[in-house]
């Protein structure tokens, strides 16, 4: 069965960037930055090992969900587009099959503060809303993760949920939830697909 992401020609170059499909050759280079404390941290598994992560990085459609964000022919990040149905009616069920998905980032912290991060999620969603034709965005996090938040906030997305303690994290026990969305219309609406702030 092939992926959402089959159907777009790779790669895409932004600004400073190009984003590309994973390649199982990626799990050293993706290791190297998703091993660092302050990274695996905030992932939804902080895998302790090597061979825990690479167990992880080829499980299920990790591999077909995942892009890969290189600089100048380094990669210093990763994105995630799951495309996910809608709940729906059964009697329209079928008209929510594959329209909406969830993002997610992992940025090497080398290469934070210069707006990487921005720039490539901000592509991603150009192409989620564009050429995959898909109509809604989300993204969580943990409240603790300012700057994930910051950034689902830099691109406009609205924030829908801050959950109180409902979301448990491995060594601080339960925290706060964030949940972010965006709709195509509400990206499209906006000059260039730009957020307006």
């Amino acid at each position: 069965m092939s992926h959402p992401l089959d159907t777009l020609e790779w790669p895409v170059r932004t600004r400073r960037l190009l984003l590309r499909r994973a390649t199982p050759e990626d799990v050293d280079a993706t290791w190297a930055f998703r091993r660092l404390p302050e990274v695996y941290e905030w992932l939804g598994a902080a895998t302790p090992t090597y061979d825990a992560y690479r167990e992880r990085y080829f499980r299920g459609t990790r591999l077909a969900d995942m892009l890969i964000v290189e600089l100048d022919g380094r990669v210093i990040g990763d994105l995630m587009l799951k495309v996910q149905d809608a709940w729906a009616q059964q009697e329209v069920a079928d008209q929510a099959k594959g329209v909406q998905a969830e993002l997610g980032w992992t940025l090497d912290p080398a290469f934070g503060g210069q707006g990487y991060a921005t720039e490539a999620v901000r592509a991603l969603i150009g192409l989620s809303f564009g050429p995959l034709g898909l109509r809604r965005l989300h993204a969580d996090c943990f409240y603790d993760n300012e700057p994930s938040w910051r950034l689902m906030e830099r691109l406009g997305m609205r924030r829908e949920t801050h959950s109180v303690k409902e979301s448990l994290h491995y060594t601080k026990g339960w925290l706060d939830g964030l949940s972010y969305a965006l709709l195509a219309e509400e990206w499209n609406a906006r000059p260039d697909g730009q957020p307006q702030r």
